[in-house]
């Protein structure tokens, strides 16, 4: 499939997206959104993509925030129905991906950006990253999961203060929050972003995205995270994948997933 904003490339048992409109600094329009939904489906289904890479191109930035000239003049109904519908084809189905994801934080990764790095499962950010949520000084929120997402990781405290002072952190501060895993040099990040990777995809597909379902379900609301974690462990006992990792690791080899 081809794309207008993003670049999708395949490596081995490695997806990549690139998002790839660099005078707008990788801004989020409506069709980057459509387009980055329709590349993480498609990776998905792809039996051989193991991990998913996302990055945005150039040095600047990640994403530099959504593109506010395509909703600067919306109703309060069209505002709403702007973030259900991004949080749904992008952000929320991104967390939920079956497939772990990587986003590889090149630069700025400021409003919607930083809510695309943050459902992502893994951060890594390159040590010139700035990342935050300005949206109150346009006189708005965060809509597509920022309020949400940002207090699981950093705490209660330290996402209002960035929510509501609107500034950016950078990348070591990211990592003595917990909202990035990793911070790297710029020409190392992808590198660094595939090694992790490769750890991933040397393991259990299925064990991987019922591990992702478990950790996802301890902040669905009405759902009782220990008792996901029961079901979807009890799960893999039948599973292909538990039956070669156990016979794997008392034969001691290395189990062919």
């Amino acid at each position: 499939m081809s794309y207008n904003n993003i670049i999708t490339e395949y490596a081995e048992d490695i997806g990549y997206i690139t998002i790839d409109r660099p005078k707008k600094l990788n801004a989020l329009n409506k069709e980057t959104i459509s387009e980055l939904h329709d590349a993480f489906e498609e990776m998905e289904q792809e039996e051989e993509v193991r991990v998913i890479i996302v990055t945005g191109s150039g040095e600047k930035a990640f994403v530099a925030g959504a593109d506010i000239a395509e909703f600067s003049d919306f109703s309060e109904a069209e505002g709403k129905e702007l973030a259900r519908k991004g949080q749904q084809d992008l952000f929320d189905f991104v967390a939920h991906l079956s497939k772990p994801v990587i986003a590889a934080v090149n630069g700025f990764a400021l409003g919607g950006g930083l809510e695309l790095a943050m459902a992502c499962h893994v951060r890594v950010a390159s040590d010139n990253a700035k990342m935050g949520l300005p949206e109150v000084s346009l006189g708005l929120i965060p809509g597509y999961g920022g309020t949400q997402r940002l207090p699981q990781l950093v705490g209660r405290g330290k996402a209002l203060e960035m929510i509501i002072t609107g500034g950016m952190i950078s990348a070591n501060d990211g990592l003595s929050h917990g909202l990035v895993n990793h911070v790297v040099p710029q020409d190392e990040l992808v590198v660094f972003s595939e090694k992790i990777a490769s750890k991933m995809a040397k393991n259990s597909p299925l064990a991987i995205s019922a591990a992702i379902k478990a950790v996802n379900a301890n902040y669905q609301e009405s759902v009782n995270g220990f008792e996901a974690e029961i079901d979807a462990f009890g799960s893999c006992f039948g599973t292909d994948d538990f039956k070669e990792g156990t016979s794997a690791f008392l034969e001691k080899r290395k189990p062919n997933f």
